[in-house]
């Protein structure tokens, strides 16, 4: 045998084996990347300025900064890339099929429901939602609030919470922050005002624009002006709902929202005449329920509303000695009036009934 066919025989075996470890080693990095080992992930993604250029002609970023993931909810609690990207099994990656950024993202999002069943179905039942099948593709969707590879707590700080939706409602945003409940989160950082959320819900957004919302709206404001142990933190009136529907305005607005929700009313609601995202402190010269402006704010309603006309509404206040005397004695007199009254004729027919009832019995026994 000649020296060529001994390296032949040796040649063959090695360049087999060096094939076959090859092909193992690529199988290897495959079932890593499939099996969630951030760091396959991360020997590509970490590297500055990768990106693929889409039909649209964008460019969709693909550089992650690993340091930003870890800090993320996500990151602490350890979920792995292929958590998320559960389409990536390996090298090559899938072909993308997005033609553009925002079709990569309205793809992507719904991955989110793996985990976020319960949020995820109230977002299906949202007015984003709603838009977004209507065929608004800029409709809010999760990532466009709680971000992708950056998620951190939504509240953490709370101002945040607001901001958020400055990206999309940023006029309504602006209006916020100069109320009365804006500053005192942004100024103050104040953990008690409402923040966007608290009153159009975080998940599940009802239309603002429907009848039943608008009916339902002073029950929003309720939730936080009706709260005696935080009203006296601040040292405003408890009693704000509980005078407002018990007035005309509040029991005409509760009887349409219990019999015909579906059905307008025009009677005012708190936001008829505190605003809705301005509202102002009630000393505030510009407030519309300050003493000056009030009038104005009446004939919104009231187009033929006198100079007096205010004057005959007692605020959201219980009638007092001190405060609006006249009111509080005519109310006292009927406190006292109408069950003398009632009270006196059941005494009258009860001894009228017992009389008979005595006579009745007293001819019988003399007959």
């Amino acid at each position: 045998m000649t020296p060529a066919c001994h390296l032949r025989q040796f040649y063959r075996p090695a360049l087999t084996g060096g094939l076959a470890l090859l092909l193992l080693l690529i199988l290897a990095g495959g079932a890593s990347a499939a099996q969630g080992d951030n760091s396959t992930c991360l020997g590509c993604h970490s590297s500055p300025g990768l990106s693929v250029k889409l039909a649209s002609g964008e460019v969709l970023p693909l550089t992650l900064n690993a340091k930003t993931y870890m800090n993320s909810v996500h990151g602490v609690k350890g979920l792995t890339c292929v958590s998320c990207h559960t389409n990536i099994v390996g090298y090559p990656h899938p072909k993308l099929t997005a033609g553009d950024r925002r079709s990569f993202q309205l793809e992507r999002y719904t991955q989110c429901k793996n985990c976020h069943t319960k949020q995820y179905n109230e977002v299906l039942d949202s007015n984003h939602a709603r838009a977004l099948a209507g065929g608004d593709r800029q409709a809010a969707i999760c990532t466009d609030c709680h971000g992708s590879h950056d998620i951190t707590r939504p509240n953490q700080p709370r101002q945040k919470l607001s901001a958020t939706c400055q990206k999309c409602h940023s006029k309504i945003y602006d209006q916020y922050a100069d109320s009365v409940h804006g500053k005192a989160l942004n100024g103050q950082s104040n953990p008690d005002v409402p923040v966007c959320e608290d009153c159009h819900g975080a998940h599940r957004q009802e239309d603002p624009r429907t009848v039943a919302f608008h009916l339902k709206s002073p029950r929003i404001c309720g939730d936080c002006h009706g709260n005696a142990t935080l009203m006296r933190k601040y040292n405003l009136s408890t009693e704000v709902f509980n005078t407002y529907v018990t007035d005309f305005h509040g029991t005409t607005v509760k009887l349409f929202e219990k019999q015909s929700p579906d059905h307008a009313t025009n009677k005012a609601v708190c936001t008829d005449c505190h605003g809705i995202h301005d509202i102002k402190r009630v000393s505030d010269a510009d407030a519309t329920v300050v003493k000056e402006n009030l009038l104005v704010t009446c004939q919104r309603c009231h187009p033929d509303a006198t100079a007096d006309f205010p004057d005959s509404w007692v605020g959201h206040f219980d009638p007092t000695p001190q405060r609006y005397a006249l009111v509080y004695y005519v109310n006292l007199f009927y406190r006292i009036l109408i069950p003398a009254v009632i009270g006196g004729m059941t005494a009258f027919v009860a001894l009228d009934a017992l009389r008979r009832i005595i006579s009745r019995f007293q001819r019988r026994n003399a007959s």
